[in-house]
């Protein structure tokens, strides 16, 4: 079969100046997209600026021959998120893919967690996925494609200690990217979630040297893929990492009904309704109302 090419296809790449937002624009240029390199320049907990992280991964690209221009804008304000936008149509006339890659990180533990490790970790990792998706909507709804990736964590999917902040921004980017796949159906809009384990900047001091193995390039393929037109797939989150993938999945049991439900049924039915074998995978809202409407239907037949 053929390579995935990208040829003509505009893509904003947010946190793009090093780890996998890097890897990712390399792997998009290289393939044949226009390539938006968007990087505040910062450190890891979001201080300080600078461009010249996004202007030297724009410069591998053009002596690769590919096609890049650099963005500085903070996705953490409305702003931001309409300049990045605006450059990508500025430069290129389109938008069609974004990643939605970056990310700070302020952790401690809960009970010492302060607004200001807080507000700033949403504002970056969930609102500023809102504030560069939302400008380029309407465009990809009125030319019919679009493919977002979003950038979620097993710390907010499964959760981790001293990570409050960084795992409620990461799980609502779950929920982000469902509405998103479910609204933007009709209009050939695909939106899909990775939950990426990878050694950047990041995590590589947490885990020294087991982490070599989980590069950034074997993250990328599998962006790579949920940014393409021939993605069959939507409202999907997949983890990878280290040459991995797999879906994860919010899954429901069959659970118990009772048409009196007291607190000593839940008590007393409690393996039951937690029992997983039988689990369903809903689509959407409707799909689950439609497991709970089939168990009362059940019941009283």
């Amino acid at each position: 079969m053929a390579d995935l090419g990208f040829d003509g296809k505009v893509a904003i790449i947010t946190g793009a100046g090093g780890g996998l937002g890097r890897s990712h624009a390399l792997d998009l240029a290289r393939r044949g997209a226009l390539v938006v390199v968007n990087d505040l320049g910062g450190a890891s907990d979001g201080t300080g600026h600078s461009e010249t992280a996004a202007q030297k991964v724009v410069d591998e690209i053009k002596a690769a021959g590919g096609e890049a221009v650099a963005s500085y804008d903070s996705v953490a304000t409305p702003e931001g998120g309409a300049a990045i936008v605006e450059t990508a149509v500025d430069a290129f006339g389109r938008v069609d893919i974004i990643v939605n890659n970056a990310g700070i990180l302020r952790d401690t533990s809960f009970k010492n967690m302060t607004p200001e490790q807080v507000n700033p970790v949403l504002d970056v990792h969930l609102r500023g996925a809102f504030y560069v998706t939302q400008p380029a909507w309407q465009r990809m709804r009125d030319q019919g494609y679009g493919r977002i990736v979003n950038t979620s964590s097993a710390a907010g999917i499964f959760g981790n200690f001293g990570q409050t902040n960084y795992g409620a921004a990461k799980m609502g980017l779950v929920g982000l990217t469902r509405v998103l796949a479910v609204e933007g159906a009709k209009n050939n809009i695909k939106a899909n979630a990775i939950a990426p384990v990878a050694k950047t900047r990041m995590t590589e001091e947490l885990f020294g040297a087991a982490m070599d193995q989980l590069t950034p390039e074997l993250v990328t393929p599998v962006v790579t893929y949920l940014a393409h037109e021939d993605c069959s797939v939507s409202g999907e989150v997949y983890s990878v990492g280290g040459g991995r993938v797999a879906r994860v999945f919010v899954g429901v049991t069959p659970g118990h009904y009772a048409p009196e439900l007291s607190a000593e049924d839940v008590r007393d039915n409690l393996d039951k309704i937690r029992a997983e074998d039988g689990y369903a995978v809903p689509g959407d809202l409707n799909e689950e109302m439609m497991l709970a409407f089939k168990a009362f239907s059940s019941s009283s037949s």
